[in-house]
């Protein structure tokens, strides 16, 4: 059922876009359990084998309805108040929610799924909800460590470039433009922004000056969420772009290797989306000092270009090297 948003003209001035790596490791965690987000990263998953050995992610799973939809707490993961907030920085924010504040939310999520209130587990969390701030951190820190952030340059190239892409839309085609293309589950009419969820009935939410945070995602997938409780910034968490190649090693031909030489084509190839020197470094296994090298030459040689985002400068191939890395001949 959808989720109707409706704008005042203060919300149209507060419209924002934010990038949450405490939001991306709850999706992770979620995306464990949950099959239908399975398919775009079967690689990903191959790996964590691994890693969950002896990861007890039992408390953030009580308070992740299952099966969908259902609540859970927005103090886990609030709106991030940069656009490029850091991991720590985010989860000072969760220790440091308010006990009565988190009682509330953990007793509305447990009472999404039949049983979880009385589970020994659910009625610690009720009787010390400040205790239980403190175990949902210390888990939700472990897995950021053992699920996300050996991968989160690469993550964070392709989010940032989803948020550039964006920025370019909504200075060309206005916010008609942006809402068109977001998501097929988003649509704008009027002075309402409808987000079809898997709540069960009708929302609708008044933003009352609040705004809308905007934040792309690569685990939300299939799925569209939002709806937060009133103390919080209103947000829309979506799939970004790109994720279906996400996982994929760059595969380097040999004519291009030939051409380029062997690192400077592996570079070449392996921007399908436009990134920075840290996360192709990572992505490639080579020392950003190298990478940064190549990036100078593949640039000055029109292959590339390159422009700042945050405290970052991302590259992106031209219609030349687009062509050059797929073979063919440049567009006219």
């Amino acid at each position: 059922m959808p989720l109707d948003m409706r704008f005042g003209a203060e919300d149209l001035l507060r419209i924002r876009f934010g990038i949450s790596p405490l939001c991306e490791t709850h999706e992770a965690v979620r995306t464990l359990q949950h099959t239908d987000r399975h398919a775009y990263h079967l690689p990903w998953l191959r790996r964590m084998r691994e890693a969950l050995t002896g990861l007890d992610l039992s408390a953030l799973r009580l308070l992740m309805p299952s099966p969908q939809p259902g609540y859970t707490p927005d103090f886990l993961g609030p709106p991030p108040e940069s656009p490029l907030a850091s991991f720590d920085e985010e989860l000072a924010r969760v220790r440091a929610t308010d006990p009565a504040i988190a009682r509330a939310e953990l007793a509305k999520s447990l009472a999404c799924t039949p049983g979880a209130a009385d589970s020994p587990k659910g009625r610690a969390m009720l009787a010390d909800p400040a205790g239980a701030v403190r175990e949902l951190a210390d888990v939700t820190e472990r897995a950021w460590h053992a699920l996300l952030a050996p991968d989160w340059p690469r993550l964070r190239a392709l989010l940032e470039a989803e948020v550039a892409y964006r920025s370019r839309q909504l200075a060309s085609g206005g916010l008609a433009g942006l809402f068109a293309d977001l998501d097929p589950r988003i649509t704008w009419s009027g002075d309402t922004l409808t987000v079809r969820t898997r709540a069960r009935f009708l929302q609708i939410q008044d933003l009352d000056g609040r705004g809308v945070l905007l934040m792309p995602s690569v685990f939300v997938w299939p799925d569209v969420i939002s709806a937060f409780e009133p103390h919080w910034q209103p947000t829309v968490v979506y799939p970004a772009r790109g994720i279906g190649g996400l996982w994929n090693e760059p595969e380097t031909g040999p004519a291009l290797a030939r051409l380029l030489g062997v690192n400077r084509a592996a570079v070449l190839t392996a921007l399908h989306e436009p990134a920075s020197t840290t996360a192709l470094a990572h992505r490639l296994g080579l020392a950003p000092s190298s990478v940064s090298a190549q990036l100078s030459v593949l640039r000055d040689a029109g292959l590339l270009t390159s422009r700042r985002h945050g405290h970052q400068v991302l590259y992106e191939r031209t219609p030349l090297g687009i062509a050059l890395s797929a073979g063919g001949a440049p567009p006219d």
